[in-house]
């Protein structure tokens, strides 16, 4: 973390301090920082919140799998293929304009209540959202390669394997780091919604209805670094995987 993100890190934590010190907003409700701090350690330090974190991972990097493999797949058949690109072009923005929020009793109709609903909600959702990162990273390949390696007799495959597949690459990678936070929000919310034995979503919402406020926001909080190093160690992938980018 560079400077000035720490310095937007400490701006936030004094506007914090002043909203909840002067009483700008109640106390109770909205506790100082070292208050939710202490008890982020206390959920650590038990290890109540390591299972929390070890069942939400778990589903996500299920969820998230899934959607990659199905997703990326299915998008680059759709965008190399132009007639079933536009057989499927009204269906996948349709799907994909429908809130996730809106799927979950159907989930819950066809596959219950367990993890496999969880996990369903987040392969669909994010599985649309790879498939069009994909098939647009494929029909968006520059021309001018395409017609070199075809000038050079390459073959339909050969053509998509070295030329048209590297160039839809930073297309799907840009998916893929959009559907990793997506999954992770998908897969709390079910989690507030449906309930499950240990999770960061349940620890939420029981903390709240408990009305035990500082670990409601302990757990908001490490929700919130768990995307964080989640999302910063998929760009250091990514520019490891996808280094052509922008050359």
């Amino acid at each position: 973390m560079n400077k000035t993100a720490l310095l937007g890190v400490a701006c936030f934590l004094a506007l914090w301090y002043c909203v909840s010190g002067l009483g700008l907003v109640n106390p109770v409700l909205f506790p100082m920082p070292h208050v939710v701090a202490i008890k982020m350690a206390e959920l650590v330090y038990t290890g109540r919140a390591i299972s929390d974190v070890v069942g939400t991972v778990y589903r996500t990097a299920i969820g998230f799998a899934a959607a990659a493999i199905i997703g990326i797949g299915l998008g680059l058949v759709t965008g190399y293929l132009k007639s079933v690109y536009g057989a499927l072009n009204f269906l996948i923005d349709f799907f994909r304009s429908i809130p996730a929020t809106a799927l979950f009793p159907m989930f819950m109709l066809f596959v219950g209540i367990g993890d496999l609903a969880k996990v369903s909600v987040v392969i669909f959702s994010c599985g649309l959202i790879n498939m069009v990162h994909a098939a647009y990273g494929v029909r968006n390949a520059r021309q001018s390669r395409i017609l070199a390696a075809r000038s050079m007799r390459a073959t339909k495959w050969q053509t998509f394997g070295k030329v048209i597949f590297p160039e839809a690459m930073p297309h799907v990678f840009a998916g893929l780091r959009t559907t990793l936070s997506l999954s992770l929000v998908l897969v709390v919310v079910m989690e507030m919604f449906i309930g499950t034995q240990a999770g960061l979503g349940q620890r939420i919402y029981e903390a709240h209805l408990m009305f035990r406020i500082p670990e409601m926001y302990a757990t908001i909080g490490i929700a919130g670094i768990l995307g964080y190093l989640m999302n910063k160690g998929f760009v250091l992938c990514e520019r490891k995987l996808v280094h052509w980018a922008g050359k």
